[in-house]
């Protein structure tokens, strides 16, 4: 039987269009990727291209795919946020902060903390909502199930994690198996799947439905300090201290390469969106780009004199940064590996670095006790964010990237807020586009 097309669905960052379909009764998606897409694209030659490739859609869609085409120029053309101004100074935890986390839609956060407890936040009142409490020592990697925001996970020093239900705060499971500490954790995209990583040399893959553990992997000879899906949520990238990162089949849960290479501990990685390629930071003060299906290294970072500290690739892929214990932070652009930007002006280590979904802006959290925000494409630092009494370990966006948070060993969590911010309490964000929660949608009754 044929399949029939029901919807499109825009997916803002990276830009995309999903197409819903039915095919024997069973309702299905699909998505049309388009990570090259720029405001001064031919869309009649884009939508030609798209119809002749799939299947799925035939000429008569045209309209409504021009329409879906321009309503994401018109987002790629929108003001972009200059300057955020402090929204809130959140007295978090009584004891330091370990981690925080946006939702997909931005209107809750979670926060991690040496007291054995996960806070879920209200973005736009600052208020807390709930605190997980249950383990037994420090809740050191926290995450929720982007883009759906309906669970929570939390890994523990206490050997264990815990999957929460974000809306209720009711445990669903308690996940035990790893010999030591959890440093790192990930669901799949698909929300079916949680990967944790542990200083016991494994990460393991726990089943979200059942809380049961489906595969171990070995292989590592040190802690594994990062761990990252890719977006199909088929392969699994981990980075360990043993100098090595490896790419994981996640259904039989084998190593499919170890990426070797690298002089010092592995301390991030990252898949790009496309799934082709993974950037690693090291305490060598390189980063280095791996193609996935080879496993082959294609090119070393140099530049930072100090470890590097975090890796990131921007949502469309088109660009990657590497912060480091220098005081730097260095851009690229991942095609030509040209460095764009070396971006000059903490006076301390930056821990960690994050885009926009935009990929117009950057922000680095440092030991210097602020976080900085850069334009991507001068390379500018636009603003200083001042205020935290102590180092600053954690920084975010959330999804419209008009809010950012940041958290510090002061013990406080700041919420700083865009200028020309849209998010609303209930609002926006919370449909503003990917496949879980899709802003907007063509639906076809015929």
């Amino acid at each position: 039987m044929a399949a029939k097309l029901k919807k499109f669905l825009l997916r803002y960052y990276p830009p995309g269009i999903i197409l819903q379909y039915e095919r024997e009764g069973v309702m299905k998606q699909k998505p049309i990727d388009l990570l090259d897409l720029t405001p001064d694209v031919d869309v009649e030659v884009l939508l030609s291209q798209i119809i002749r490739q799939e299947p799925l859609i035939s000429e008569n869609r045209r309209p409504a795919l021009r329409q879906l085409i321009h309503r994401l120029i018109d987002k790629m053309l929108e003001q972009q946020h200059h300057s955020f101004t402090l929204f809130k100074v959140l007295r978090a935890h009584i004891l330091p902060l370990t981690n925080c986390a946006f939702n997909k839609s931005g209107d809750r956060f979670i926060t991690g903390s040496y007291d054995r407890t996960c806070k879920v936040w209200n973005t736009f009142t600052g208020e807390e909502i709930f605190t997980l409490e249950g383990h037994k020592n420090v809740v050191y990697a926290i995450a929720f199930n982007n883009p759906y925001g309906d669970k929570i996970v939390t890994g523990s020093f206490d050997k264990t994690c815990k999957l929460w239900d974000a809306y209720t705060g009711q445990l669903y499971y308690t996940l035990k198996g790893h010999q030591t500490e959890i440093v790192c954790l990930s669901f799949n995209p698909q929300s079916t799947i949680i990967a944790t990583g542990s200083m016991d040399n494994t990460a393991k893959l726990w089943d979200v439905e059942t809380g049961q553990e489906r595969a171990t992997l070995m292989g590592h000879r040190a802690e594994i300090v990062s761990l990252g899906f890719n977006t199909g949520g088929d392969l699994i990238v981990t980075g360990s201290f043993d100098h090595d990162s490896r790419l994981w089949d996640v259904r039989t849960g084998q190593c499919v390469h170890v990426l070797s290479g690298h002089r010092g501990e592995v301390s991030s990685t990252q898949f790009n969106y496309a799934g082709t390629l993974v950037v690693s930071g090291s305490i060598d003060c390189t980063s280095r780009l791996w193609d996935v299906r080879s496993g082959r290294c294609l090119s070393v970072k140099q530049g930072h004199t100090d470890e590097v500290l975090d890796v990131a690739f921007d949502s469309a892929g088109t660009k990657f940064v590497s912060a480091s214990a220098d005081g730097t932070a260095r851009l690229y652009h991942t095609l030509t590996g040209v460095c764009q930007h070396s971006l000059v002006g903490h006076e301390g280590e930056i821990s960690k670095v994050a885009f926009n979904p935009q990929g117009t802006r950057l922000i680095t959290a440092s030991s210097d006790k602020t976080c900085r925000l850069w334009d991507c494409e001068t390379g500018d630092c636009l603003q200083v964010l001042e205020g935290h009494t102590d180092e600053i370990f954690s920084c975010a966006f959330n999804y419209e990237g008009d809010f950012i948070i940041t958290g510090s060993k002061d013990n406080t969590c700041r919420i700083w807020k865009a200028l020309t911010a849209s998010s609303q309490p209930g609002g926006a964000p919370g449909g503003a586009g990917g496949a879980g929660r899709p802003s907007t949608a063509f639906t076809y009754n015929d």
